[in-house]
């Protein structure tokens, strides 16, 4: 019966430990790492993967099916459109394993869709002729550019993309 209480006991005491680890590597997702991510946060990381990955799975599937099963002759804008959108996926492979590389290839995809969002979506909404039109299923995709905006890693944009570092001659 003692050894049964002190099992308890030291199980306790373990779980403790356990759930003191496990509070403590929630928190270092939060924490920059700035040996192996530049000072970005390791949850940083984790979530432009998830947009590479969704990128490389599902814009890939479509496009490669429809590019793999279109037959006749392309028209020359449509296989330039499908044609980007195939080079996305590819490059999004490229993302899972370097993302912060690979950020210009979510700001091109942040500034088209917000631009399309603005052009044509907007109006047609504003008018209240969105609904129903052609354009409904594009923005509803569209919208969901809510996400790389959250994603990405501002802060490193700006030290890394943005500002000028003086350089004394």
């Amino acid at each position: 019966m003692i050894r049964q209480l002190s099992k308890l006991k030291g199980n306790k005491s373990n779980n403790a430990m356990n759930t003191g680890k496990l509070v403590e590597r929630i928190i270092s997702l939060f924490r920059s790492n700035a040996k192996l991510w530049q000072g970005v946060p390791l949850i940083n990381i984790y979530c432009l993967r998830l947009l590479y990955l969704l990128m490389f799975f599902v814009l890939g599937k479509d496009v490669w099916t429809y590019i793999f099963t279109h037959t006749g002759v392309w028209e020359s804008n449509e296989a330039m459109a499908w044609s980007v959108w195939a080079s996305f996926s590819l490059l999004a492979f490229l993302g899972i394993l370097q993302p912060l590389k690979l950020l210009p290839i979510l700001f091109l995809e942040i500034s088209y869709k917000l631009i399309w969002l603005m052009m044509v979506a907007y109006p047609l909404w504003n008018s209240g002729t969105l609904a129903g039109s052609p354009a409904e299923g594009m923005t509803a995709a569209f919208v969901l550019v809510i996400l790389p905006i959250l994603f990405v890693p501002w802060k490193y944009v700006l030290k890394t993309y943005i500002s000028v570092e003086r350089q004394d001659v």
